[in-house]
């Protein structure tokens, strides 16, 4: 099947199961399927794409799961990461997060920086790549994430993995630079939750009660681990800014800034002197 063909194709399928997106989505699988990025869709259409292949992403997408997952992959800030079940998709309001940290870590020196709850790794990773002289340990707890974080670890001399919880902090030297993208769903919100994200990790999504479970972990257990004058950076939900404000309160000038949609999505907080 020619790649001309395999779009309308897939575009029919996708319509007539009622999958939203379906013009973009047609064009990501053929694209993927011929080895090339959308924008080279157009330079390629007689291009051959199995079509067998082709048939069995789609029925994938009738079936919810994302198209990331299908993909197996997915662009985030400047660079592709691996991404399939078990592990958080990069989201665009979160290179926001990645943009306000590596315009700060750039006006440093030798620095060490933590990813907690790093999942993929997108975070982490494309501040190593931005920032070479800075050290960067990314910890992850899930097995299946971390095995995503390995690969798209692989390579970056400056990025340091580590399988581990962040309740367990001990051990770790002192950071320069503390980022986070926690999961920050409440727990009972998380039913009410789109279709293709209950394919995503419940562990990635659920905050707790309240959705602050692990911004207090932050507090209390890597507060001490940031250097006096070191930076915290946050990823929050859009109704959370009153309350992180009062749940670090180990730090000191919490700034909650809103993201391109014009909510409240990120949070750069001071390190205080524990010495």
């Amino acid at each position: 099947m020619i790649l001309a063909d395999a779009y309308t194709y897939a575009l029919d399928y996708l319509n007539r199961n009622n999958i939203d997106e379906a013009d973009f989505k047609s064009l990501c699988l053929c694209s993927h399927l011929a080895g090339m990025k959308n924008s080279q869709f157009r330079f390629h259409k007689n291009d051959e794409v199995s079509k067998a292949e082709l048939d069995n992403m789609l029925s994938r997408l009738k079936k919810g799961e994302p198209l990331q997952y299908v993909l197996g992959k997915w662009d985030f800030y400047e660079s592709e990461f691996y991404v399939g079940n078990g592990v958080l998709i990069p989201r665009p309001e979160t290179e926001e997060l990645v943009e306000l940290a590596v315009s700060y870590i750039k006006t440093l020196k030798k620095c060490t920086v933590y990813d907690l709850c790093a999942g993929s790794g997108c975070i982490g990773l494309s501040i190593a790549k931005a920032c070479p002289n800075a050290k960067i340990i990314l910890i992850e707890k899930s097995i299946d994430a971390f095995f995503y974080l390995k690969e798209n670890a692989e390579g970056i001399p400056n990025a340091h993995i580590v399988l581990d919880d962040i309740n367990n902090s001990d051990g770790f030297e002192q950071a320069d630079v503390i980022i986070s993208n926690p999961p920050y769903i409440k727990s009972d919100d998380i039913a009410e939750l789109q279709n293709e994200v209950h394919f995503e990790p419940e562990l990635a999504l659920d905050g707790g009660a309240d959705g602050l479970d692990f911004y207090r972990i932050i507090n209390d257990k890597w507060s001490p681990l940031l250097k006096s004058g070191g930076r915290l950076f946050l990823e929050i939900g859009n109704e959370q800014g009153k309350d992180i404000i009062n749940v670090l309160n180990n730090y000191k000038d919490i700034e909650v800034i809103k993201d391109m949609y014009g909510n409240d999505r990120m949070v750069i907080a001071e390190g205080v002197n524990y010495g």
